[in-house]
C-alpha cells in the first residue's frame, strides 16, 4: 500500500467523526440519497468506522464495517470527497479496518459496489463465486421523505 500524504491521516477514533461531512456526502450518494443525519449517526455508532482527515483535521473520507465483531463484516459507506481523491485514502481506510485483529479473524467479509471494483480487488476482495446461497430483501429508498401531496 502506498503511503498517504503527510497532510492526511486515518483515524479509528469515533469521537473524531464529523457528521456534517459524512451526512453531507451520504445524502447525495447513489446508495443512500436523502438519508437522515440521525440514521447516519445511529449506523456509525453501531459499526467500526474509519475516517480520513486532511489539513486542519477536516474530515475528507469515511468507511464503516457493519459487524458482529466476531465472524462477519459488511463494508459500507466508503467515500472520499472529490477534492481528496487519488491520494490512496479509500484504500488506507479499508486497509485500516481490515487490519484490525477482530476483523482478521472473521470468516466472511462482504460489500456491494457499483463502481469501485478495482480498489477492492487490490485489497484481496473477489466477486462472489456462487451467488446461489445469497438472498436479500430489497426495499425502495426508505430514507427520503414522502413528496408533498403524497402520503407515505
Amino acid at each position: 500500500m502506498a503511503p498517504i500524504p503527510e497532510t492526511h491521516r486515518i483515524s479509528l477514533d469515533p469521537s473524531e467523526l464529523q457528521f456534517d461531512v459524512i451526512h453531507g456526502y451520504l445524502t447525495r450518494s447513489y446508495w443512500s440519497p436523502g438519508i437522515s443525519r440521525e440514521l447516519v449517526e445511529r449506523a456509525a455508532r453501531h459499526s467500526l468506522c474509519a475516517g480520513a482527515f486532511g489539513p486542519r483535521s477536516v474530515q475528507v473520507g469515511f468507511a464503516r464495517l457493519i459487524t458482529d465483531h466476531t465472524t462477519f463484516g459488511y463494508l459500507a459507506d466508503v467515500f472520499v470527497l472529490e477534492a481528496h481523491r487519488g491520494l490512496g485514502l479509500a484504500e488506507a481506510m479499508v486497509r485500516t479496518l481490515m487490519d484490525l485483529p477482530e476483523v482478521q479473524g472473521m470468516r466472511r467479509l462482504m460489500l456491494a459496489t457499483r463502481d469501485a471494483h478495482g480498489l477492492y480487488r487490490k485489497l484481496g476482495w473477489e466477486p462472489v463465486t456462487d451467488p446461489a446461497p445469497l438472498m436479500q430483501i430489497r426495499r425502495a429508498n426508505l430514507y427520503q421523505a414522502p413528496q408533498e401531496g403524497m402520503e407515505g
